[in-house]
């Protein structure tokens, strides 16, 4: 497929993630699956121009993805997709499975506090280029 890079503009959102991130099972999940343990939050990411946009859907559709199952039927199954970050971090995209999540954000997690680690604030650009 290439080499696939998509470029984001770092965002807060709601925070909704980090408890969510917090949890053992989660924590579990991921340490399992992606071979790290992330960091109990996730770096929000904007797609700006329609190029990503098409490129995220391409991933998606085209790319199995690393799937995170719950334990529990009230929390939805999520799918991962390995990714450098800014040509530093190993990490993944997490896509959770719910319903009208939105096609132009993504959310990053890295065993590491992205922001912190790459020194980015809201409104900077970062680019990830997904592993095949």
């Amino acid at each position: 497929m290439g080499q696939r890079k998509l470029t984001g503009v770092v965002f807060s959102d709601l925070g909704q993630a980090s408890s969510f991130m917090a949890l053992d099972w989660v924590q579990k999940a991921l340490r399992e699956r992606l071979g790290f343990s992330p960091y109990p939050a996730t770096l929000n990411l904007r797609l700006q121009s329609e190029r990503d946009i098409a490129m995220w859907q391409e991933v998606q559709r085209e790319t199995p993805g690393i799937g995170i199952d719950s334990p529990d039927p009230s929390f939805c199954q999520a799918r991962c997709f390995l990714v450098e970050i800014a040509g530093k971090v190993r990490g993944a995209v997490l896509v959770p499975g719910v319903e009208g999540y939105p096609g132009d954000k993504i959310e990053v997690v890295a065993p590491v506090h992205l922001k912190d680690e790459l020194r980015v604030r809201d409104g900077e650009q970062i680019v990830l280029k997904f592993e095949d």
